[in-house]
């Protein structure tokens, strides 16, 4: 009887020790799936969006720069046979299945390279993932398109793109917006305006950025000159930056209120206004795509949210690099909409570095030794940010 029972527990256990061996089995062969590739851009650049069932890497195997010709491998990727036409920069895309995963083949138009990948996770009200892939035009390159004469669409592009893509560059471009300037004092403290704190901080941010030789930088204003908010943020997008960053300091209703905070651009910002202002002027209308209404949506809606999820990751960074040499605000990570904190494809934030209007910040902001201790750690903050990002892009 024991026998039996030991026999039965034996096979029991077997069988258990085979089911766990099975679950494991299967989740270790568990894949991703694409469920969608979409594509987008101009003669100047693509963009193309892979959507995914779940999280993936990628992996560049070639990336444009000698034949005219990018590959991506995507391990642990199941896909079907998937082919398209391109449009402007891309001729055609393909996706195959190899032993290692996914494989997508983009040929091009002209020579260009890869610019930036990155995934994008489920949010707002997307449910799925989307590995991004942007490819850029190198430079001199023009883009003739065969027989036909421009349309609207084509003309409109002349008068609100270069006539040849900037030049790639392994330096990241800042831009560095001191807030206020002429006319526009700012906030009042008992020792000056916030105009020339925030001039003054903007300078010493460009020498320690400057001084790594990793960075080009650009000042929205290097004098006390007023410039209009819509043209700090047209100045970021013709620079093609990389990150901005617009320095204030604050006042408040009390004295004794004080602290640093970091704004982002808010939700409800991102779909109103920002969609106002890009509307005016900017290269997601004007390009347009070749005329198609619905990618160029789909072109601005990714970017945007891309560039949100960048303007955060940063925000963050930027909190934990200055709590300790700065005093910060219980809340020192908020939203706003903030005309300088719109543009889609630049990612933003507007730094409040203390308040004006209490002595002890005022005679921080205005010390240069002290002042300097806090733009360190906003230099720290930007050299984190970038490492962080090539790390994972990378993965």
């Amino acid at each position: 009887m024991a026998g039996d029972r030991g026999r039965a527990w034996a096979v029991a256990g077997a069988a258990v020790c085979g089911m766990a061996m099975f679950a494991v089995s299967h989740a270790a062969v568990a894949t991703a799936d694409i469920l969608k590739v979409r594509m987008g851009g101009d003669a100047a650049q693509a963009r193309i969006v892979i959507d995914l069932d779940r999280a993936v890497s990628g992996k560049v195997i070639a990336d444009g720069a000698l034949d005219r010709r990018v590959i991506l491998m995507l391990p642990g990727v199941s896909a079907q046979a998937l082919q398209g036409a391109g449009q402007g920069l891309v001729t055609s895309w393909m996706v195959e299945q190899t032993a290692g995963g996914a494989r997508l083949q983009i040929d091009l138009a002209a020579n260009a390279t890869v610019k930036r990948r990155f995934l994008l996770p489920p949010a707002d009200g997307v449910a799925h993932y989307r590995y991004v892939i942007d490819v850029v035009a190198a430079e001199g390159v023009t883009f003739v398109k065969a027989a036909a004469p421009p349309s609207p669409v084509a003309r409109l592009r002349t008068q609100f793109l270069p006539a040849k893509a900037p030049p790639l560059s392994l330096k990241k471009t800042v831009v560095i917006d001191a807030g206020h300037g002429g006319r526009d004092i700012g906030a009042r403290g008992a020792q000056g305006f916030e105009k020339d704190v925030n001039l003054a901080a903007a300078q010493a941010l460009k020498t320690r950025l400057e001084r790594t030789g990793r960075y080009t930088v650009v000042m929205t204003r290097d004098t006390d000159i007023y410039v209009p908010l819509e043209s700090r943020v047209r100045i970021a997008q013709r620079a093609d930056a990389d990150l901005f960053i617009s320095l204030h300091a604050d006042s408040g209703p009390e004295p004794d209120l004080r602290g640093a905070s970091v704004y982002t651009l808010s939700d409800k910002a991102a779909s109103s206004r920002a969609a106002q202002f890009v509307s005016k002027a900017d290269w997601f209308q004007k390009a347009s795509l070749a005329g198609d209404r619905g990618v160029s949506d789909i072109l601005f809606d990714l970017t945007q949210r891309a560039t949100r999820n960048r303007s955060a990751m940063f925000a963050q960074t930027l909190v934990s690099n200055i709590e300790g040499k700065a005093p910060l605000l219980r809340r020192s990570h908020r939203d706003a909409g903030f005309m300088v904190l719109l543009a889609p494809d630049v990612p933003a934030v507007l730094l409040e570095m203390g308040f004006v209007s209490n002595p002890e910040d005022e005679a921080l902001l205005r010390d240069p030794a002290r002042r300097g201790r806090l733009i360190g750690a906003v230099g720290d903050a930007i050299d984190a940010y970038f490492a962080q990002s090539v790390r994972l892009a990378a993965r």
